[in-house]
């Protein structure tokens, strides 16, 4: 049973991420980017694990919330900028979902929590820290490694494939073998993992 604080909270967030400038096509249908990245996220989430806290609920749907709003472009296209952006984009998207949570009427501690998750602090330590981190990696295997195969070379997708291999569970890996992926990108997933 959802809470009315979730509710408002989950809605509020979608509201937000309709905005986004930028859309995206799914089986024809047209979609703004990130609100269609929130439910992807939420509905992994909730098959993966169905008991998940309504914390990391929340931090699944708002992990891209606005995030048109901070550009890649404005910082250094090198490596460093590539990592100050995101560094700065995590802080972003945390207090833009800590200020929807307190006008939804969540304490400071489920607060903070949600920051926390969002953050991604404690990796591989913390267990709803993990959850969030192969959501996330389960969400980009299925629905967008292939734009980057049409990218990028097959050396860059290898180091891709194993950096975000790497970030997951032992539950995560299993789940992200049963994907339904081409041939050439279980292929190539094989080929970078060594299998």
């Amino acid at each position: 049973m959802k809470t009315i604080p979730f509710l408002n909270a989950s809605a509020w967030i979608d509201a937000e991420n309709e905005a986004d400038p930028n859309s995206e096509i799914y089986q024809e249908i047209t979609y703004p980017k990130e609100l269609l990245y929130s439910d992807r996220m939420y509905e992994r989430l909730m098959t993966f694990e169905p008991n998940a806290s309504e914390a990391v609920q929340i931090a699944a749907k708002a992990q891209h919330i606005c995030r048109w709003k901070v550009a890649r472009e404005s910082y250094p296209m090198d490596r460093v900028g590539y990592l100050k952006w995101r560094e700065d984009l995590k802080k972003f998207h945390a207090k833009t979902t800590a200020e929807i949570l307190k006008k939804a009427g969540y304490e400071d501690t489920f607060i903070d929590r949600v920051s926390f998750l969002i953050e991604k602090k404690l990796l591989k330590k913390d267990e709803e820290t993990q959850l969030l981190e192969d959501v996330i990696c389960l969400v980009f295997l299925e629905f967008y490694l292939d734009p980057f195969v049409h990218k990028h070379d097959e050396e860059k997708l290898k180091n891709i494939i194993l950096k975000t291999w790497n970030k997951m569970s032992e539950k995560g890996h299993q789940e992200a073998l049963k994907i339904d992926y081409t041939p050439e990108n279980l292929q190539l997933i094989k080929d970078a993992l060594g299998l």
